[in-house]
């Protein structure tokens, strides 16, 4: 069948990235969205577009019946369903046929034998499949640890738990089969495990119903943060040849094991000794695609397409792969501060276009980024003829975005792929967990002069507004018995984004009408506009691209940005929280209280009390301090705003912390 109109089951930068391909291809595109999607860029970019009533995920695009029914009202004939959402639900792509529609997927039955992870490693196990050995968690000793706990039905890190110590082994099993009964409506939980220092290494697989499975080569995607990936490459670097061609052989192995047809990707752990060991297939096209697209020069979702209606792949053999490919996922997160995902309007994202340079996101500048999905702006990839040259493309592309908005990861992002461990490729799933201080920390740039060029810029729009309503020229501004003279020093404060440092800036302006720094030596202004300014600093000449929105002013560097808050000349004596309290770092909803949470119980330093869920993540609001909890405001269902007070912890200064043993946090 040739497929002419293909709805995305999906949203976001998925659902736009699948959208290109089909109008390469003549496809008339159907986007559905959430009432909180109504003007997103995958909606604005579709020919066709249904409303899903709604917002959360759980009453839009997790409802089947809703996405089939609104395939039939567009005149769909196919059904694609992206990566998240339904991607991997046997249930929906038997209806999406059932229907008469093309399932742009693998068979219902493949999904359903790889739907659950336990009976996956089972079916793997028999067909050769190299894997680790199940560790009963009721019998689990001393020798078994450290184990990895596991939703059974599920991915992207929900009801994923470490345990390193036994006495934590029963509260731990009891949290992940919560989050994954939350997250995937199966509370099944197991344990393997866990591989310190293992490097997480997949296998990209294309297959038709022609016999043909084409193993793509290999991605390293071991840089993870909540146990989601980061920043991913093909191929993956330091393997040798044997290790290549046994994860080559035991992929094609595992598709062939289920009928496989399509897109889908076998996922491995592989030892600090090159054992691999099998994790999971993923029945669908991986966030991380586009690497093994720029590698072997293919566009994976037209031979999705392809397949789907029935055709071969075009030969026996893949096409052989050139060069390296690095791509890197912008978040709206700080992860200074425990990956805290960010909302609100996304001011500007521009990333610089090039050879060798590629953008998926489903976000303009002016679009918002609200509460209810994952936190990812954009993913930006890189492909060159080797890796040490696609990891500098990729770094600088980064570095000289402009992103003005909600905080990003995007300095992460740059100092990773800097890293002498990134680029000695010393990769492993670790690699966050021990670096992560010294990624975050202040970095070497120099905020002072960018304030500086700040200061400038709005002095210049200042004088131009005022000569725009005084033909003749500005007048000295009179304040009662006093003159606010141009000439004399002007002060400007601003506090740095999100680190909060403070920065005052002097200049003057003198009766040629550019502004200059005032007593700051070895600086001078060699042009001034409202939105660029040009500084000789120290003999260098250095360029800053200004843009005020607000009292926010972004600050775009050749080598660093920078986000000021401008503030008051004066301190506002504003009412501060009361001592204690614990307020909502982002919109979300309350999952659940620490047992036996109540006004009145004695509470520990470090203690977590409170989990939040928003953006897809699972948030964890720790007691301040040692002492009694006098006020309770949270419980479970509850949505709450940003800056919302949840609880009060009034200290008791004799009491001693105790230690708590505290879980990891997973997404």
């Amino acid at each position: 069948m040739t497929i002419t109109t293909l709805l995305v089951a999906n949203r976001g930068e998925i659902a736009c990235r699948i959208f290109r391909t089909c109008r390469d291809l003549g496809i008339t595109t159907v986007a559905v969205y959430s009432d909180a999607d109504a003007d997103a860029l995958h909606v604005r970019e579709a020919d066709l577009a249904v409303r899903l009533p709604g917002a959360a995920p759980a009453d839009t695009y997790l409802r089947g019946d809703l996405v089939v029914a609104a395939a039939r009202a567009a005149g769909a004939d196919a059904v694609h369903p992206g990566y998240g959402f339904l991607s991997e639900n046997a249930a929906f792509a038997a209806a999406v046929q059932d229907a008469g529609l093309v399932w742009v997927g693998p068979p219902v039955k493949a999904i359903e034998l790889m739907a659950s992870k336990t009976r996956a490693k089972e079916l793997m196990a028999g067909a050769g499949v190299p894997l680790l050995a199940p560790v009963d968690p009721a019998t689990a000793g001393p020798d078994d640890l450290p184990l990895l706990l596991k939703a059974a039905a599920g991915g992207g890190g929900r009801g994923m738990r470490i345990v390193r110590e036994l006495v934590a082994l029963p509260g731990e099993l009891l949290a992940a089969a919560a989050e994954a009964a939350s997250a995937f409506g199966d509370g099944e939980v197991f344990a393997e495990p866990y591989v310190e220092r293992g490097r997480h290494v997949e296998v990209q697989v294309m297959a038709d119903a022609h016999d043909t499975v084409w193993a793509l080569s290999t991605r390293d995607c071991s840089l993870q943060r909540r146990h989601q990936k980061v920043i991913e490459e093909a191929p993956a670097p330091g393997l040798d040849e044997a290790l290549r061609t046994r994860l080559h052989e035991a992929a094609v192995a595992a598709a062939r094991a289920v009928g496989y047809r399509g897109a889908g990707t076998v996922e491995f752990l592989v030892s600090a000794e090159g054992r691999p060991y099998f994790l999971e297939m993923n029945t669908r096209l991986q966030v991380e695609h586009p690497v093994t697209e720029a590698v072997f020069g293919l566009d994976l979702v037209a031979l999705q397409l392809r397949v789907a209606e029935g055709e071969p792949l075009p030969s026996p053999e893949p096409p052989q792969p050139s060069g390296h490919a690095v791509e890197a996922r912008l978040y709206a997160e700080d992860p200074a501060r425990d990956w805290q995902p960010q909302t609100g309007a996304l001011l500007t994202l521009e990333v610089p276009e090039g050879p060798g340079l590629r953008l998926d996101t489903g976000y303009t500048g002016g679009d918002t980024i609200g509460v209810h999905y994952d936190p990812m702006i954009a993913k930006v990839i890189a492909h060159a003829p080797t890796r040490t040259e696609a990891v500098r493309l990729l770094a600088r592309a980064l570095e000289r975005a402009r992103i003005h908005g909600p905080v990003t990861n995007r300095d992460l992002l740059v100092r990773s792929l800097r890293h002498p461990d990134f680029g000695a490729a010393r990769l492993d799933t670790g690699f966050y967990e021990r670096h992560l201080a010294d990624l975050t920390a202040p970095g070497a740039g120099d905020p002072a002069t960018a304030a500086l060029a700040a200061t400038l810029a709005e002095a210049v729009r200042g004088a131009e507004a005022v000569r725009s309503t005084r033909p003749g020229g500005p007048a000295p501004a009179r304040f009662g018995a006093w003159r606010n003279v141009p000439s004399q020093p002007q002060r400007k404060r601003y506090r740095s984004e999100p680190d909060g440092t403070e920065h005052e800036v002097a200049y003057r302006t003198p009766r040629t009408g550019t502004p200059e720094p005032y007593e700051i030596p070895g600086t001078r202004v060699l042009a001034a506009t409202p939105d660029r300014v040009t500084l000789e600093v120290d003999g260098v000449t250095r360029h800053f691209a200004i843009t005020a929105h607000a009292d926010r002013v972004h600050v775009d560097a050749a080598d660093a940005s920078y986000t000021f808050t401008a503030l008051p000349r004066f301190t506002d004596p504003a009412t501060h929280t009361a001592p204690g309290s614990l307020l909502a770092p982002m919109p979300g909803t309350v999952v659940r209280l620490a047992e036996g949470l109540a006004a009145g119980v004695t509470v520990e330093a470090g203690q977590p009390l409170i989990w939040l869920e928003a953006m897809k993540m699972e948030h964890r609001i720790l007691a301040p301090a040692s002492g009694t909890l006098t006020a309770l405001h949270a419980a479970p269902g509850h949505q709450v705003e940003v800056g919302a007070l949840l609880a009060v912890v009034q200290e008791d200064p004799a009491a001693t912390p105790v230690p708590v043993p505290v879980p990891e946090e997973t997404a």
